[in-house]
């Protein structure tokens, strides 16, 4: 079997990395960027030295310092250990075909209705899908039809709730964020309100209250809920896919036909991946 097309392989995702990039290159341009007139002509100069005004180390802890100690109330430490692992996900996800599971289960189909479902073991054990190897092993052993949809449900049941609770914690994050942010710039302005006296210090101050509001919408929108959108798209990935494995091994286990049960597990692609992969199966019929 050809690695590449098997369900579950890491590649890399460029769209991610770029769209990083991308987000703080163009953060920073429009920070150092600045336009002047000059003879009643707008022009753009970059002034690099600008970046300088917009870091300010209280502001900093009062933002990412503030939304770190209210997730850990808010989460087990476990949740902040697999953050390394959703990083992998974001960058380097699995890649979950449904085409693959599809065609492996209508192969198993066929086998099991000319030869038994004894005659899938030695198919099965060469698998390397976790999920797919268990729920065909099952049927195999001739499991109780009415505990394999048990198992089964119970193993969809947890991988959403297993993800909704990571995709949580970054929307979480993504709401604690503005609000330290703006938790910061209330402790900037009564510290300038203090000295309202001094005009001179007004705007200045003003200035570094504002930052801290700048962090939290920064720290919210490029990093939180990118992150959590990513999470909730590879979970949708993930959840169609082993969908499809549980209504392929209840449609092996009761014996259906074939074609019948590659024509329900088409019908749960989406319309542009169903047409494409009929059109690829009628190529390969016509050659």
């Amino acid at each position: 079997m050809n690695e590449k097309k098997k369900g579950g392989s890491r590649t890399f995702d460029p769209n991610s990395a770029i769209g990083l990039v991308l987000a703080v290159f163009l953060m920073v341009f429009g920070i150092i960027l600045t336009s002047v007139t000059v003879d009643g002509v707008k022009q753009y100069t970059i002034k690099v030295d600008q970046l300088a005004s917009f870091w300010d180390p209280p502001s900093v802890a009062i933002v990412i310092g503030g939304t770190i100690a209210s997730l850990m109330i808010s989460f087990p430490l476990s949740q902040f250990a697999k953050i390394p692992q959703h990083m992998s996900i974001l960058f380097m996800p699995r890649k979950y075909s449904p085409e693959f599971y599809i065609d492996q289960l209508t192969a198993c189909a066929k086998k099991a209705r000319i030869n038994g479902l004894l005659a899938l073991e030695e198919d099965v054990n060469q698998m390397t899908d976790p999920f797919l190897k268990s729920s065909l092993m099952m049927v195999v052993d001739s499991v109780d039809p009415e505990k394999l949809n048990e198992q089964l449900e119970a193993s969809l049941e947890n991988l959403d709730e297993r993800h909704s609770q990571d995709c949580s914690f970054y929307d979480k994050g993504a709401a604690l964020a503005p609000a330290f942010g703006m938790i910061g710039t209330l402790i900037g302005l009564i510290n300038m309100l203090k000295d309202l006296q001094d005009i001179e210090s007004v705007g200045p101050n003003m200035a570094v209250a504002l930052i801290t509001t700048f962090y939290g919408s920064l720290l919210s929108n490029i990093i939180f809920m990118p992150i959590s959108n990513k999470l909730r798209v590879r979970h949708e990935e993930e959840y169609l896919c082993m969908k499809i494995v549980c209504e392929g091994v209840r449609g092996i286990q009761a014996g259906e036909n074939p074609n019948f049960i590659e024509e329900r597990l088409l019908k749960m692609l989406p319309e542009y991946r169903r047409v494409k992969m009929q059109k690829r199966k009628g190529g390969k019929a016509d050659e």
